[in-house]
């Protein structure tokens, strides 16, 4: 709905809001002089012409609030509390820079002011304001999140997603729509049924305003009875701000082969900064004067930061590879574990459990240690989950800490990343990992690079568990191992336990850590027993286990596929061939040095491996082994892995794509007689 107020503003409010904005404006020109200089090394997305937005709606933001951005997100930085240095800094590429120059224009990070982002990507700044919104709730704060997004956003699903989670959990957000009329090159009118966003609100059950983004004093009076709302407890508002940018998309790109240039010059004419400036004078003549000394003293401070940007040093490149993971979760020498692995022995008396029941052990042993830990899912609140990962648990801790969630796995994702930038400890259980595949934009640009982009000022403690491999008859959209895709992404660590044991002193480290952890569960071994200690354990990652030693092959082995070769073991020994049987129990980070030394002690190499061959774990452990044990080897190296298929559901042919014992045995026979 289209919304007037007659609200004004203090004297001071004027001064104020004008300062920021003024501030905004003379720092963009600044930046787009220096880009045609040649002083800004990549894109430039200036806020030139929207200026009423930002400042005024983060004038009723205390540091603690956070904001959460897009590209266009300079006006975004300077209205929380960063400098016009520091912005133009990061811009030059430089060690200053409010990213420490790993950011430039599109991804500027200030948590200490409450800028928690900006993204290159359009639409994750919807779920992380949402996934802050609940860390508020979880924790009892009254305060808000704020997400900043152009109109393009609106036609990305993350717009709906984000709404509707923040909707139906009352969380404290606010939807801020700046609406500039293109997304990119391409109009609003163009792109959209519905031609207006601030009239969406309804239909998620919100209230929503539609707003002239030109109007600083309407937009400062709506947000700020918006977020009196959602500090109190009310939940989300949507507001669209039509505004205009009078500049190109991104400096040096072509501007008017979409839009005329009487179009630009028409809404330069609706300046907002000009018409805040008559209104201030309007309302207290005397102003005027401190208006003007305003306009003297910003002209001034940005020149002075240009000159300090531009004389500040480039950043160390042996800083390169820093923050890719939180310094407390690497883990550098192992802890002391009461097993070496997780199978039984003769002589064992340990109780036993199976997987399932270990890690719910684990879950529920750190739910109770950890307040801040919320579980998010389909169906794992009062019911437990589909294989009975949080049975019990809703009864102990109630609705906020073990959530029901609608089929929306990049929403819940996307909220998970915001609620662990903003210090809770989300775990998202998404059932079968062949279903998180909607979300890995946000697993691969915004999880695993957080860390990284924020030079270690944010963390990201957030663990994402489900189901992998074959079996059941569950075809191709149930039995993805996906291992190997996500162990290419640097930031993120990823677990394929095998056995009880292992599953749960890794879920344990996992919710210790400040890493975000990927823990993929094979389904046919959920309700596998085995010995599992009594008491706190943890497991580090990056640290394999060996399951059987032995002297003539070295068999490295993922999940199922230990237990089957463990099967043929005994045989394989009677027939006097002793495996030595490596589980790596983490394919990131990946422990190389246990296999290399064992391939040095037997000379011979085989992985077996669930997954597919091409570009897989098999391929980079033979790689590794080629380059750094070669001179050990006896024999060539060796791979065993799922054929290159999607899975098929009947049982002849699902048996026909994976490895099965009598071929692992066959092979290593084979391979010992080479």
């Amino acid at each position: 709905m289209a919304t007037q107020s007659t609200k004004s503003l203090s004297k001071q409010g004027y001064l104020d809001l004008y300062r920021v904005m003024v501030t905004i404006r003379l720092t963009e020109e600044k930046l787009a002089e220096s880009h045609q200089q040649g002083l800004i090394h990549g894109a430039c997305h200036t806020y030139v012409g929207e200026e009423a937005i930002a400042p005024s709606v983060c004038a009723h933001l205390s540091q603690d609030d956070v904001v959460f951005s897009t590209h266009r997100g300079h006006g975004h930085a300077l209205s929380k509390g960063v400098t016009s240095q520091q912005l133009i800094a990061e811009l030059y590429g430089r060690a200053e820079g409010i990213s420490l120059g790993r950011g430039g224009s599109m991804h500027l990070f200030a948590p200490e002011v409450g800028l928690m982002g900006t993204s290159g990507i359009v639409g994750p700044c919807i779920l992380q304001a949402v996934g802050a919104g609940y860390t508020f709730k979880l924790t009892d704060s009254s305060n808000v999140g704020v997400a900043f997004f152009g109109d393009g956003a609106v036609n990305n699903g993350a717009f709906h997603e984000g709404l509707n989670l923040a909707s139906i959990w009352d969380l404290p957000v606010l939807f801020i729509c700046e609406n500039n009329q293109f997304a990119t090159e391409v109009p609003f009118k163009d792109s959209s049924g519905n031609a207006s966003v601030g009239n969406r609100g309804p239909a998620y059950g919100m209230p929503s305003h539609e707003l002239d983004g030109n109007d600083a004093e309407l937009i400062h009076a709506v947000a700020g009875e918006a977020i009196e709302r959602a500090r109190a407890g009310e939940g989300p508002t949507l507001i669209e701000c039509k505004t205009y940018r009078t500049r190109a998309h991104a400096e040096g790109m072509s501007d008017f082969s979409y839009r005329t240039r009487d179009d630009v010059a028409e809404w330069k004419k609706r300046c907002p900064i000009a018409r805040l400036r008559l209104a201030a004078i309007g309302s207290f003549p005397e102003l005027e004067d401190g208006l003007n000394s305003i306009d003297a003293e910003i002209a001034e401070s940005v020149a002075a930061a240009h000159q300090a940007a531009e004389a500040a040093a480039w950043p160390d490149p042996e800083t390169v590879d820093s923050h890719i993971y939180a310094l407390a979760s690497d883990p550098t020498t192992p802890r002391d574990e009461p097993l070496q692995h997780g199978f039984a022995t003769d002589q064992d008396d340990t109780r036993q459990l199976t997987y399932m029941a270990a890690t719910h052990e684990g879950l529920a042993e750190m739910m109770e240690e950890d307040p801040l830990i919320f579980v998010l899912g389909e169906g794992i609140g009062a019911r437990g989950g589909n294989f009975n990962t949080t049975t019990g648990l809703y009864d102990i801790h109630g609705a906020v800490r073990l959530r029901d969630t609608p089929i929306a796995e990049r929403g819940f994702v996307g909220l998970g990343c915001g609620a662990a930038m903003t210090g809770s400890r989300p775990v998202i259980d998404f059932m079968f990992a062949d279903f998180i595949l909607d979300a890995v934009g946000e697993l691969v640009n915004q999880i695993a690079k957080m860390q990284y982009m924020s030079s270690g000022r944010l963390s990201m403690p957030i663990l994402l568990r489900g189901c992998v491999g074959i079996g059941h008859s569950a075809a191709t959209h149930h039995s993805g191992n996906y291992y190997p895709m996500y162990s290419q992404v640097p930031g993120l660590r990823v677990i394929v336990p095998s056995t009880a044991y292992d599953a749960k002193g890794l879920l344990k480290t996992a919710l210790r850590s400040n890493d975000p952890v990927i823990m993929l569960e094979h389904r046919e071994l959920l309700s596998v027993k085995g010995p599992v200690p009594e008491g706190d354990y943890e497991i580090p990652f990056g640290v394999a286990s060996i399951v059987r030693e032995g002297t003539d092959v070295t068999v490295v082995a993922l999940a199922q596929m230990v237990h089957r070769t463990m099967s043929v073991c005994g045989q394989l020994a009677a027939d006097g061939i002793e495996v030595e049987l490596i589980d790596p129990r983490t394919t990131s980070p990946l422990d190389t040095d246990t296999i290399i030394a064992s391939v040095r002690k037997t000379g011979r190499l085989l992985v077996i491996d669930e997954a597919y061959g091409p570009c897989g774990i098999g391929a980079e452990i033979l790689a590794t082994v080629a380059d750094d044990g070669f001179d050990d080897l006896d024999a060539p190296l060796k791979r065993l892995n799922c054929r290159f298929t999607p899975i098929p559901y009947s049982p002849p042919l699902e048996a026909a794509v994976v490895p099965q014992a009598d071929q692992i045995e066959r092979t290593i026979r084979e391979l010992v007689a080479e």
